[in-house]
């Protein structure tokens, strides 16, 4: 009796893609936050049992964070790509107008898996909702120091208050988040971008 079909006997087979099934767990997530998404609903999507989601990925709470992991290093990657562009306003027209591209794209939920997990995620769950909130102090973190080397290079004004500018981003980010899931269009969205970008 060959191994692989003593694993099956045995109850564990992992016969599965398991980065299509963290995928479809991903969408969950983000779809309806850490705390709405049941567990009967993420092993529906990913078309396996509990017991194989428990052997392969780990409890709910470590499925949830390799989903935001993939999320980060996937969906939105194009984040810290576009705060490399040569100038600050290119930049910040690059991350901002695909921004919106992403959250309206009908082919995935709507919105942020990261704003969307912290809002549906209630008491008892401090331990993700802290993770997520460690995630966009990071982003706002990354945009100061974008802010800041602009200011070194001469590209930004001096006078701006580069911590203060990046929180106003985030602020505009989110707000794009909340709008797109609302039902806000590509096109609405894209002109509140032009009105952000006419304080730079």
């Amino acid at each position: 009796m060959s191994s692989e079909t003593t694993t099956t006997q045995r109850g564990r087979p992992r016969a599965f893609n398991q980065d299509d099934a963290l995928e479809k767990a991903m969408r969950v997530f983000w779809r309806y936050g850490y705390e709405g998404a049941s567990l009967g609903a993420l092993t529906e999507a990913m078309g396996i049992n509990k017991p194989s989601l428990y052997s392969v990925f780990g409890t709910k709470e470590e499925l949830f964070r390799k989903a935001v992991e993939k999320y980060l290093t996937g969906h939105v990657a194009f984040v810290p790509e576009a705060l490399n562009e040569p100038t600050v306003k290119q930049a910040l027209r690059k991350l901002l107008t695909e921004s919106v591209e992403f959250l309206t794209d009908n082919q995935t939920p709507l919105g942020c898996l990261v704003l969307q997990g912290a809002l549906n995620c209630g008491q008892g769950h401090e331990s993700i909702q802290q993770q997520l909130i460690d995630q966009r102090l990071g982003y706002e973190n990354l945009l100061r120091q974008r802010f800041e080397l602009a200011q070194a290079q001469n590209d930004l004004d001096a006078r701006f208050d580069a911590t203060v500018m990046a929180k106003y981003l985030v602020t505009v980010h989110e707000g794009l988040s909340v709008q797109a899931t609302s039902g806000a269009t590509k096109e609405q969205l894209l002109a509140v971008v032009e009105v952000a970008l006419s304080n730079f």
